[in-house]
This record gives structure tokens, sequence and C-alpha cells, in this order.
């Protein structure tokens, strides 16, 4: 589990560091100056990352989520719990993973197969024992992302949408815009100095609707009870195993941390396979080597001592171990605030904004661990991280390192810095340089694929391990395709294995493949600003502006019967519906009917550009690791408007050559569909799924009959 597993290990083995609180309670200002009550000088602003939140936004673990979920339901929830944080004085501000996030793929690919299973799981329980699954099985619908999205939108709850890299932008926007906490479960919040962190599991709303309460981590207990200081947390994070650097290639790394001694020492030989120790385990164990790492700014000695076990490919994850340690110092490098805050209004709240406040929660003082490294003299300016001197070395750094002896938890804000999410050299547009890279580019970008075919899959069979996958490379960009399967190959000298770690332990990972796609057609700047900003104001579906961007898109695992063999899965039948999604957002109708009047002109014949989209999904018959490429349809009866003049058009006939648009997408642009005496406006988007769904039920009959 790597990092991930480290909020887990908070709540089963720091316990005193996971204090009960009532949000309504912080919001009043109870407790300040002795218990005294005073009058509330300012909301109190919460950020939810909804991506750990949303069983809780839904409602909880209801039984209806198995068969899609009521949306009633959730808006009675949504609609109590919106009331009671107006009522309570809270503003929350609801931010949606719509990244793409390349460089987390493997990550996803990770998910998606115990999701799978987890999905299989559910429905052999139903079947066999007809009750609803067990809470622990929830598997979220795959459109409850959305419909929470909209549903908190019609609540006047602020909603924003991620564009790059979801954690670092939630990092950034709980810092930049003054939010006095974050709701969220996610290890990477837990290491990265959020100056009140929440947790979104235990967010429970009461039945009347009054109290609203959760649990708060108090990260300066956990790094006491871990007896390390908090400034050494950056490395403590990249040691543990992240999306940049996987706990697969250090686990020879952590396997030496126990030693041949270790009860547990047998199990890294057994059947020479990939086996990682216990997370608890190795959180421990790496905890005591950074406690004991004589200096923290001097990273090639210490990569040089972590990887003294590896065998191959030794320089790339030096190189992704840095990189490693520059995101973890990112996300927590303490900023210095102006006296006043401006940022973007949000749901009639003042654009600017006075400092936040610090929130005085009641906390029982903790005894002082003996040894532990608590008292830290240096002045916060002097120990202020540039993002360019990461590499050069790491200062002692980190905005826990002033906590009192008697256990106060001190604010925060004077030591967050704003990250700014605009710069080219920023770590949200640096995802190639994190991206696990394939033997071939996914870039839509990449000038080195426009003259391949749309089906080209590369051709660097010197790249494949005998299991058909490649090892990763961490510190290529997408669009680098030259010496990137040279890097990957990184290949053990016959003779020189050490017998003492198994081989496989020391190998590159690579759990997915990428697959080169033609360069996408341009799009209008108009267009793609108008994507952009209704994509952050989570006003859009994701996958629009991935597709628009990217040119490739993530589905995720829905839950179906995969021994079922009369039916299609979810990807497979609604697939025509994204072809003719795809041809209208790349105007392919348009290009088509200028590549015939030019073909007329030459007398010859139309060469068309044929528009192909990844689509990466798990489902029966297909795995997650690669993606397919998809092809964009254009509409057969009538040529469809390009996309700049079919979302900006203001004209009546643009409003309805956009309903049209929609019709012919859903295969019903008939007349009946839009005559309210056949088909009532309400009932609208109902037939034309149930009538599109029946049509392609009936072309896969058809399919699998022949």
């Amino acid at each position: 589990m790597g990092v991930q597993g480290f909020q887990e290990y908070i709540e089963k083995h720091c316990p005193s560091a996971v204090v009960p609180v009532e949000l309504q309670k912080l919001a009043r200002g109870s407790m300040v100056g002795g218990g005294r009550q005073r009058p509330p000088q300012s909301p109190l602003r919460l950020l939810v990352d909804a991506e750990n939140c949303l069983h809780r936004l839904y409602g909880g673990f209801y039984t209806d989520w198995v068969s899609g979920g009521q949306w009633n339901h959730m808006l009675g929830y949504l609609a109590a719990l919106s009331k009671a944080c107006f009522n309570g004085n809270i503003e929350l501000l609801v931010c949606f993973n719509g990244a793409l996030e390349k460089g987390r793929l493997h990550e996803w690919v990770k998910r998606q197969v115990n999701e799978r299973q987890t999905a299989q799981q559910i429905i052999s329980h139903v079947q066999n024992k007809g009750t609803p699954p067990p809470k622990v099985w929830f598997l979220p619908p795959v459109c409850m992302a959305h419909c929470i999205r909209l549903a908190l939108l019609r609540f006047r709850v602020g909603v924003v949408q991620s564009i790059e890299d979801h954690h670092l932008e939630v990092i950034s926007l709980c810092r930049e815009n003054g939010f006095h906490g974050l709701v969220a479960y996610d290890s990477d919040y837990a290491l990265c100095n959020i100056p009140y962190y929440f947790s979104a599991h235990a967010l429970k709303l009461s039945r009347n609707g009054k109290s609203l309460t959760t649990s708060q981590y108090l990260m300066h207990e956990v790094a006491r009870q871990l007896d390390l200081n908090p400034n050494r947390f950056v490395i403590f994070a990249s040691l543990l195993g992240n999306h940049i650097l996987p706990d697969e290639d250090l686990a020879a790394f952590h396997w030496s941390l126990l030693g041949p001694e270790h009860p547990l020492a047998s199990l890294k030989v057994r059947a020479h396979q990939l086996v990682l120790p216990p997370c608890d385990v190795v959180i421990k164990a790496v905890a005591d080597y950074v406690r004991n790492i004589p200096d923290i700014t001097d990273l090639e000695a210490i990569a040089k001592d972590i990887f003294k076990h590896s065998q191959t490919c030794t320089d790339d994850k030096v190189i992704r171990f840095k990189k490693a340690v520059e995101y973890y110092s990112v996300a927590s490098k303490p900023p210095h605030f102006p006296p006043q805050l401006v940022r973007p209004k949000l749901m009639g709240v003042p654009a600017a904004m006075p400092f936040p406040k610090m929130l005085n929660i009641p906390q029982v003082p903790l005894p002082v661990k003996p040894g532990v490294q608590h008292s830290y003299p240096v002045p916060l300016m002097e120990r202020s991280l540039a993002l360019d001197s990461v590499e050069k070395g790491l200062p002692e750094q980190n905005s826990f390192s002033n906590i009192p002896h008697e256990g106060k938890h001190t604010p925060l804000y004077e030591r967050s810095s704003p990250i700014n999410p605009g710069q080219p050299g920023s770590p949200n547009h640096t995802e190639a340089a994190f991206f696990n890279a394939s033997s071939t580019s996914s870039s839509s970008e990449n000038e080195d694929s426009s003259g391949t075919t749309a089906n080209h899959v590369s051709d660097h069979k010197e790249g494949w391990d005998g299991n058909g996958e490649t090892p990763h490379s961490e510190n290529t960009p997408e669009g680098d395709l030259g010496d990137q399967t040279k890097a990957d190959l990184c290949v053990t000298p016959a003779g020189s294995l050490n017998v003492q770690i198994p081989s496989l332990l020391s190998m590159p990972t690579r759990n997915h493949m990428d697959i080169t796609i033609p360069p996408l057609p341009a799009v209008a700047p108009e267009v793609l600003r108008v994507a952009e900003h209704r994509h952050k104001k989570g006003l859009m579906y994701p996958y629009i502006y991935h597709a628009l961007t990217k040119g490739e898109i993530k589905l995720s695992v829905t839950i179906e019967d995969e021994a079922n063999k009369d039916l299609p899965s979810a990807v497979q039948l609604f697939r025509p519906i994204r072809q003719y999604v795809y041809g209208v957002l790349f105007s392919l109708a348009e290009a088509r009917k200028k590549a015939e009047r030019l073909a007329m002109r030459k007398n010859c014949l139309p060469e068309y550009t044929h528009v192909m989209v990844k689509e990466w999904a798990a489902y029966k018959g297909k795995s997650p690791h690669t993606p397919e490429l998809v092809e964009a349809l254009p509409f057969r009866e009538w040529t469809c408007p390009n996309l700049k003049k079919l979302w900006l058009g203001k004209a009546v006939e643009d409003k309805n050559r956009r309903m049209r648009a929609f019709l012919a997408c859903m295969r019903s642009d008939t007349p009946a569909m839009l005559n309210p005496a056949s088909v009532p406006t309400p009932l609208l988007v109902l037939c034309c799924v149930l009538r599109s769904t029946t049509w392609t039920l009936e072309e896969s009959s058809l399919l699998l009959c022949s």
C-alpha cells in the first residue's frame, strides 16, 4: 500500500491522535478563553475532498447503492447537510477529482483490478444469499460523483474540480484561500502539513440534522508516537512508496530494514515472487531509518544507501526518489501570506477575505515522549524551501516544527505558501515528468506520432519482459519517445544476482502499457477556454475536457455480472454514444465536409481525418492495463456544426442544433421526440436513454447471434 497505508496506520496504532469533534461547536467559537462563548467573527470554512467522501455525501452505506442508488434519497441527505452547515455557520467547498492524472495511472490500474474483484463478490453475494452486500464492499456507482456534484450545485454549495494534479490542487486551494481545515481521507494530506485535517470517513450528520461530527487527526501526536521529527515527513513519505516511486521498487529496501532475523524475513523468498512486508511493519521500520539519517539534505547519499540492494535501473530509481522528495516538498512548503487573502468569489462570499482566525479545538495535553525531537528553534523564514533547490538539498523545514510541548494545536496558516498552478514549471503541470512512461507516448501533442497509423501499437518489443509487460521509466516525459525504451532496458548481467534478496524485488515495476495515437485535431481557443472554465467550476463532466485536451478518458468499473454471456458490458453498450460525442467534440462532420469539397476540386478521393480516443477501462474479457482505441464518428443523417458554433452560438437556431446534436448522439433524432404531445419535456432524457439502450442491445444481440 505504500504511503496510502499511513492513514489506516494512524487510526489503528495512534488512537490518541484521532480526536472526535463537532463542527458546529468549532464554528461557534466555543472553548475560547477558558470555555467562554463568543459570537463568531466569520464562518468556519472547510474544504472537502469529494474523492474520499462519496459514500458520506451520498448519505452513508445504504443498500440501494448496489442497484445504482436513489436520487431522491441523496437529494434529501444533501439538503439536510447544506441546511445544517448554513445554520451552523459552516461554509463548505467540495473539490471533485477532475484530473486525468497519467502520473498515477498505475495506481488507478491497481484500484480497478481490486474493484472489479469486489464487483464480482457483490454479484455472487446477491445471487447466492439474496441479501445486501457488506458495507466493506461499498462500490459507488460510476455516476455517483456526477450526481452529487449536480445536487450540491442545486443547494448552492461551492463546487470545484481539479484539472491536473488533484492532491496538489486541493492542498493549494486549501492554503491559498484561507480554509480553516480539510475534510479528506488520504495519506498524502496527512503528510503535507494541512492546517486542520478532518476525517471524511467519520463525517456524520445526526438524524435531526443539528449535529455534524467528524474526527480530527493530530499530526504532531502521530509524530511523537513515531518518534520522528515532522520536518522529516518529506523523506518519510518518499521512502514509504508512492505514485512516483512505487513500493514495489522499494521492496528490497524495506526488506533490508527488517533484517534476516525478523520473523517475517522468510516471506521474501517465498516462490521468488514480489512479496511486500506488511504496511504497519514498513511504516515503523522506515520511521526508524529516517530518524537516524544524519543529513536529510544529502539526497545523493540517502539514495545510494536505500538502493544499494537494487540490481537494475538504479539511476532511474534515484531520479524518481528525488522527484518524490520534490513533490512532497512542494506539497509541504510553508507559505507566507499577505495580510489579506484575495480570492475568487464563491457562492456569495466576499472576494477579500480577512486572515483566517485560529480554531480553538480543545485537546488533552499529551505526555512528552522522551527522546522525541519536537523542539525546533530555527526560524521558519530561514527554513523556507525554494522549488528549484530541492535536489540540491532538503532543509529541515516543516510547519509542524514549532508545536508547543503541551500539545496545543497551533494554527499553521503562517507557514503555508501558495502554489501557483498556472506556471509551466509548477507541480500541477509536471504530470509528464511523474508519469510511468511506457514504450510509447500517450500525448496527443507528440510530434513524433504524426506519421503513425490510428491503430499503431509500438513495436519496441525489446522493452517487454517475458510476461508481456514493460518496465516503467518515471523520468521520461510523455512526449519523448527517443531514448525512452533504452532507459527502460536495464538488464541485470547474468550471474550478478544477489542470492540474499530475490531478483524480482529489484526489478522495475510496470503494470500498464500505453498506445500511441495520431495528433488530435486543433480545437478553437475559445472552446478550450470555455471547457477549462466549466471544468474547473464543476459545471461539466470531466470526460469532455479529457477528450478535448488529452484524447483519452478513464472509465471506472461498474457492478455487472461478468458470467452473463448474453449481455455486453456497460463500456461496450454505450460506446457508440461516446463515438458520436467524440465526433461532435472534434467537429468531425465539418472536417469531412471540407475534405470532400477539396477532393472534388482536385478530382480525387477524399482523405478523411481519423480521430482516435483512448479509453482505459476494465470489464469482462478486458483488463485495465491497456487502453482501447475508439474512433470518433460523425452523424450520417446531417452535418453537425463545429463545436465553437454549437457551444457559443446564441441564436434560437443554435439552441435547436444543440438539442438535435444531443438527440443524434442518443440515436433519437426523430420528429416525435421533439413533439411535447408525444414525449413530455421532463421525460425526454429518460426516453432517449431507453430508446438508445434498446437499440444498442438489439445490435449486440444480432452480433452475438452471428
